[in-house]
């Protein structure tokens, strides 16, 4: 007698919105992991990192713990909460120096210096460090040549200060705990003094440096904001002051802010960049701690 063969069992469907875990490798499990902790304002725990990804406490812990290895991420002190480490902002920065946008982005800036007739750059944040990502140089025989790449202060250019006005209260205060170094007479090594300052470009949305960082130079800086309204980038324009007193550099504010614009739409229409660094945004909390302290 012919034996019948039994029905398929039917298949159970996947929940809507995400896929089961089987179906996904480690290599999308690690970039999903890594892509959620560099969108986070803030260090993410194990539990959250699950459960926004939908994998499984113990893969991802696998997943965090050879990340963190590597330096790809970092493992704060106390609750075991996660952010990028250097591997990963290096990678970011690396990806917005060479981005298939690069020539558009240059051309941007190239406007802005052919308007100025200054150096521009368009700059981001590398945790306690303002990175040159890009730079077109003015024409004169007497400019400041810095490659992309190069790296500068944050507490005395005008690129850093926007950044540090935009960190939380508690970042910045870790920041301005070491000692500022005296770059030039101008420095402004106080931290108190620096924070008026700070409250100052928070409220006005654009930051000078006055001979700060190198006697003879002033710069102006706009910052570029994400869809989430969140600082991700800066241009700035700088000068010799024997040749652009920093009043003078101040009326090109509209410009830096268009050129910012233009540069916030190039790259909100390639899937929205996030920088991967240590920039933590304004939380109730920060806001308050913050506030007490104007």
């Amino acid at each position: 007698m012919a034996h019948r063969r039994k029905a398929p069992k039917p298949r159970t469907a996947p929940r809507k919105g995400r896929p089961l875990e089987g179906s996904r490798s480690t290599a999308s499990r690690v970039l999903e992991l890594l892509y959620f902790v560099a969108r986070s304002a803030r260090p993410t725990k194990l539990e959250e990192i699950s459960a926004a990804t939908g994998i499984p406490k113990p893969t991802a812990l696998r997943i965090l713990q050879s990340l963190t290895e590597t330096n790809a991420l970092l493992r704060d002190v106390g609750p075991k909460s996660y952010s990028p480490g250097t591997r990963l902002t290096d990678l970011a920065i690396s990806a917005l120096v060479n981005s298939p946008l690069r020539a558009a982005r240059h051309l941007i800036l190239q406007d802005l210096v052919d308007q100025i007739g200054e150096t521009c750059n368009f700059t981001t944040l590398d945790g306690s460090e303002v990175t040159y990502i890009d730079r077109v140089e003015c024409r004169w025989p007497l400019r400041l040549q810095l490659q992309p790449g190069s790296r500068v202060p944050l507490h005395c250019t005008s690129s850093g200060k926007i950044y540090l006005s935009e960190m939380s209260a508690r970042q910045r205060r870790r920041i301005l705990r070491v000692p500022l170094k005296r770059f030039t007479p101008r420095t402004i090594v106080d931290p108190k003094a620096l924070e008026i300052e700070l409250r100052q470009v928070r409220k006005r949305r654009y930051s000078t440096d006055n001979e700060g960082f190198l006697t003879g130079l002033i710069s102006v800086a706009v910052p570029v904001m994400d869809r989430m309204q969140r600082v991700f980038a800066t241009v700035a324009v700088h000068a010799p002051s024997a040749r652009l007193s920093l009043r003078d550099a101040q009326a090109y504010i509209p410009l830096l802010r268009d050129a910012a614009e233009r540069l916030a739409q190039l790259y909100g229409k390639s899937a929205g960049v996030r920088i991967a660094s240590t920039h933590r945004n304004l939380n109730v909390e920060d806001e308050f701690e913050f506030s007490r302290a104007k």
